[in-house]
């Protein structure tokens, strides 16, 4: 059995809405259960967490990226160094679908989980590799293979945003966004409401003024991807049935915030340098020169 269902087609078009619309009265009762579930918890400290990093060959952007070479180290190696760093972290865990990548870690000494080629998804990914893990943990943490500078003190951020939030069952982080990646699709933006539960989050910049233009006196907040889910919840993402907005905008969050759950955020002051494309490679490794990081 897979615990990674088959990918489905993105849509759009209103026949899709319409059907969605439909289906949201039986979900909603699911989805009602499952937050009296949560809440039913509350009073329980989720004190035992894990690390997983998902890292997968194939990509249509970048080809192999979690072993591409970064000054000397292959980025995969770079980012499990840096998150072993966190001290909110009982165990660091590398899941992946491909050989090559195993191999790797194997050499520098990376605890690895072989998963499904059918993960459409890092939070599909963490929820296999939890399973096959065969412990219990409290908090799952989705740490992005491509950021190999993550900061392990954004790690224990939200791990600990999500002790705090028996209400939330998935925490992240954002940063303040660049004028120059308003309009990158790269470059994910985040709203939050004035409690710091996550509003929405998207590849096209919002909030997006009635000018169409930037607006520089507006702090638009950057997602920097890492994020951790109450290990309960990750456990039935996967049969959640994939959303429209999280379709349209191909951005896994977004399911959870479609079927009615809560997510913290956290903001804090990183510069994020997370690799998308090959070109990324050389632009981290002169910034990384420019700051003596080996």
């Amino acid at each position: 059995m897979s615990y990674c269902p088959a990918s489905s087609s993105s849509s759009s078009s209103t026949k899709a809405w319409i059907v969605h619309g439909i289906l949201a009265g039986a979900a909603a009762v699911a989805v009602a259960i499952g937050a009296r579930s949560y809440r039913g918890r509350s009073r329980k400290f989720r004190s035992r967490v894990i690390g997983i990093i998902p890292a997968r060959y194939a990509s249509s952007r970048f080809e192999g990226k979690p072993l591409v070479n970064i000054l000397g180290k292959p980025m995969i190696q770079r980012t499990w160094e840096r998150s072993k760093l966190a001290t909110t972290l009982d165990h660091v865990v590398v899941a992946t679908d491909d050989e090559r990548i195993a191999k790797c870690c194997d050499e520098f000494g990376a605890a690895v989980i072989m998963t499904s080629e059918s993960c459409r998804n890092g939070a599909e990914r963490c929820s296999e590799a939890l399973e096959k893990l065969g412990k219990e943990y409290d908090i799952v943490v989705n740490i992005q293979g491509d950021e190999p500078l993550v900061e392990p003190e954004i790690i224990d951020g939200i791990v600990m945003a999500l002790q705090a939030a028996p209400d939330a069952v998935f925490s992240t982080a954002v940063t303040s966004l660049k004028p120059e990646d308003a309009f990158d699709p790269n470059r994910v933006k985040c709203v939050v409401d004035n409690r710091g539960y996550a509003i929405y989050f998207s590849r096209g910049l919002i909030p997006f003024n009635k000018s169409g233009k930037v607006n520089m006196q507006f702090p638009y907040m950057l997602h920097l991807g890492i994020q951790s889910y109450d290990a309960k919840f990750l456990k039935i993402y996967p049969q959640l049935e994939p959303t429209p907005l999280q379709l349209e905008e191909d951005l896994e969050q977004l399911k959870v915030l479609e079927n009615g759950f809560k997510m913290k955020v956290i903001k804090v002051n990183h510069e994020a340098h997370g690799v998308d494309t090959p070109e990324d490679v050389g632009k981290i490794e002169s910034f990384m020169r420019e700051r003596n990081l080996s």
